[in-house]
């Protein structure tokens, strides 16, 4: 929606989980030789000043980056983590936060393609200006979920797709599914990088197992964290979600050691949990409209 302002959410626990599993996976396709590509849906304007006037308004980069940075004592995933946030904060002092299409920029090598869409003309303006210099870098005025399929499959057959809108309006939901089933159509082998919202709303506790049944046929894995308590009227964002299809083989270890640490350390209530389950354990759900 072009109401949506990422700026005011950049840096909390949700933004936290969604780029740690982001960077595993592009690490993992750095691992070989051979290029590829990196589409984000929603790219929103790219990097966030967190001494601006939206993200200073809630703060929540507080209880999400803010518990992580300047830490000697985060295990090698977090730390790692770290460090690309620090590679934009070179002073020492945490006031810029990448979105995702910065933190790709600081992963990929140069023959990689990064792609990224956005609709707000005023992100748009400010993710052209984040992605600039960069001859394999584009930044996309245009719908994410009606685009992916022109950016499929790529030239070198390897990649990897972020789809995180802002599901503020329910229909988001619907067009997640719909988007995925016609990615996987065009490129079945593609890792696929869905991030939702744990927030009080049927469609959001339907999503990952709507998921689960397109999945059917692909590994695919599911990491929750749930740090905070809804308000008393039932609304806010508990947690999230992050939904991989085609994971890298390596990635549920890794979430597995780094889950635990995630909880432990951006908790706000002792109820604070965290979940890591494959195709195994997943319980596909099962709709005429799945």
């Amino acid at each position: 929606m072009l109401a949506y302002r990422h700026a005011f959410h950049a840096g909390n626990h949700a933004d936290v989980l969604k780029h740690v599993v982001l960077m595993l996976v592009l690490r993992h396709l750095n691992a070989k030789p051979k290029a590829y590509r990196f589409v984000d849906t929603h790219g929103g304007a790219g990097g966030y000043s967190l001494e601006g006037r939206y993200a200073r308004q809630k703060g929540e980069f507080e209880n999400g980056i803010g518990r992580l940075w300047a830490r000697t004592d985060l295990p090698p995933v977090l730390a790692d983590y770290v460090g690309l946030v620090a590679r934009l904060n070179p002073d020492g002092r945490l006031t810029q936060y990448p979105g995702s299409p910065a933190l790709a920029q600081l992963l990929l090598r140069p023959g990689d393609e990064l792609r990224a869409f956005e609709l707000h003309p005023t992100e748009q303006k400010i993710l052209r200006a984040t992605l600039a210099g960069n001859s394999h870098a584009r930044a996309i005025d245009g719908d994410g979920f009606t685009g992916l399929q022109s950016q499929l499959p790529p030239p070198s057959r390897r990649g990897a797709v972020l789809i995180d809108p802002s599901y503020e309006g329910n229909g988001d939901y619907a067009r997640v599914v719909a988007t995925l089933r016609g990615a996987l159509a065009r490129f079945a082998d593609g890792t696929y990088v869905v991030w939702y919202p744990q927030v009080t709303k049927v469609e959001a506790a339907q999503l990952p197992r709507r998921l689960a049944a397109l999945a059917r046929g692909h590994d695919h894995l599911l990491a929750t964290l749930t740090v905070q308590r809804p308000d008393a009227q039932g609304f806010g964002l508990a947690g999230s979600g992050v939904f991989v299809v085609n994971p890298p083989h390596t990635l549920k270890s890794q979430l597995a050691a780094t889950l635990p640490e995630l909880r432990r350390r951006l908790a706000q209530h002792d109820g604070a949990s965290y979940s890591l389950d494959d195709g195994a354990t997943l319980r596909p759900f099962t709709s005429r409209r799945a």
